[in-house]
């Protein structure tokens, strides 16, 4: 993969998710520490903007009472409306202090739903940019993660999929994305694999 080409999509790392406190970190926290996951994605970024790669930044956020969400909510979202998580504006929402955009890194706004592509200029960019491959990591696994994956993959993206730079409510499920969702739709990679195949 040439860098230059290439972008890093980092999806929800938010307080919500990452750090203890946050409205989902419960949720995700066990499945983070069986791949140190955070510690990992904080390299991966790194060693990716060291080298060159678009660096995407891709946060959901909700304003006040949801009206983003329909009414009656059910799935993810509801949990996301009985949790009050990604609140606009509030701690929750904001990402990670460890994961901070930098220089030339790129915040794509307007997420309100599970695939980064649907509601934001996600595409537009990537087009205009001239990239041609899309990494991805992020939360959760099976979720945003894999909505994005399957979106990136249509859209004729060469894709990759960051697998211990990701996480979901359980191992189970974890697993279950990474060893027969992933290749179906990416090349499933560690992030030392994909900072090796960087040109």
């Amino acid at each position: 993969m040439n860098p230059k080409n290439t972008a890093l999509v980092l999806i929800e790392y938010q307080n919500d998710f990452v750090k203890e406190g946050g409205a989902l970190h419960d949720g995700v926290k066990d499945v983070m520490a069986s791949t140190d996951m955070f510690t990992l994605s904080q390299h991966l970024l790194q060693a990716a903007r060291e080298a060159g790669v678009c660096i995407m930044h891709v946060p959901i956020s909700f304003a006040p009472g949801y009206p983003e969400i329909p009414a009656e909510p059910y799935g993810i979202l509801a949990g996301i409306v009985a949790s009050a998580a990604f609140k606009k504006g509030g701690w929750g929402a904001e990402i990670v202090d460890e994961m901070k955009p930098q220089g030339y890194d790129i915040v794509i706004e307007g997420k309100r739903g599970l695939d980064c592509f649907a509601s934001t200029n996600l595409d537009f960019i990537l087009r205009a940019r001239g990239i041609t491959d899309v990494a991805i990591a992020g939360f959760l696994t099976n979720c945003c993660v894999e909505s994005t994956m399957r979106s990136a993959y249509e859209r004729g993206y060469q894709v990759a999929t960051i697998t211990d730079c990701t996480a979901t409510l359980s191992e189970e499920e974890q697993q279950m994305a990474v060893a027969k969702d992933f290749a179906m739709f990416s090349r499933p990679m560690s992030h030392t694999a994909f900072l090796a195949a960087l040109e």
